[in-house]
């Protein structure tokens, strides 16, 4: 008896997979049209998707070239992170960030861009010089002397700040010609 039980569930349950995978499907929802473009640029994203904080080109052969990739990425601002949790969020600067740990390597590059005239750009460069110049090497060579900005990352800055990092490049910028 039990073999003919088993044979009724088999034989029950290829009917029931049979008939569900015959049974009738349902449309798929209407889409709704999308709506007009409107003339208000779009806020940008809150910050960059995962994949893109921890993607770095492959074949980095130098420092030198991590720098390159970095400051390419100053200007974008999804390139960043948040921590600090829901209570006390803060934003993270990526690519100043990595900058300022390359350190000397990346100077000269950042000064590359001092007369940007993108203020955001410009708030991010000033803000890696500040980090890159702290490097141990560099200090060493320099006496301790690093760039040290007044207050960092607000736009409303950007001038005294660019002064004082261009004073210091005055200093020690015969160092990378």
């Amino acid at each position: 008896m039990s073999i003919r039980t088993l044979f009724a569930g088999l034989g029950l349950l290829t009917a029931l997979l049979a008939a569900g995978c015959a049974g009738r499907s349902e449309p798929p929802p209407p889409q709704a049209e999308a709506p007009p473009p409107s003339s208000q640029a779009e806020p940008p994203p809150s910050g960059t998707a995962r994949e893109d904080r921890y993607w770095l080109p492959a074949l980095f052969a130098t420092e030198q070239d991590e720098a390159h990739y970095y400051v390419s990425r100053l200007a974008d601002r999804r390139f960043i992170d948040t921590y600090g949790g829901d209570e006390h969020p803060r934003v993270w600067y990526i690519a100043a960030e990595r900058l300022g740990q390359i350190g000397e390597p990346a100077v000269p590059l950042l000064f590359g861009l001092i007369d940007t005239t993108d203020a955001y750009e410009l708030m991010l460069v000033l803000y890696a010089l500040q980090l890159a110049t702290q490097d141990p090497a560099l200090l060493a060579a320099t006496g301790g002397d690093y760039i040290q900005l007044g207050t960092v990352l607000t736009e409303a800055t950007n001038r005294e700040n660019r002064e004082i990092a261009l004073a210091w490049w005055q200093r020690h910028g015969w160092r990378w010609e």
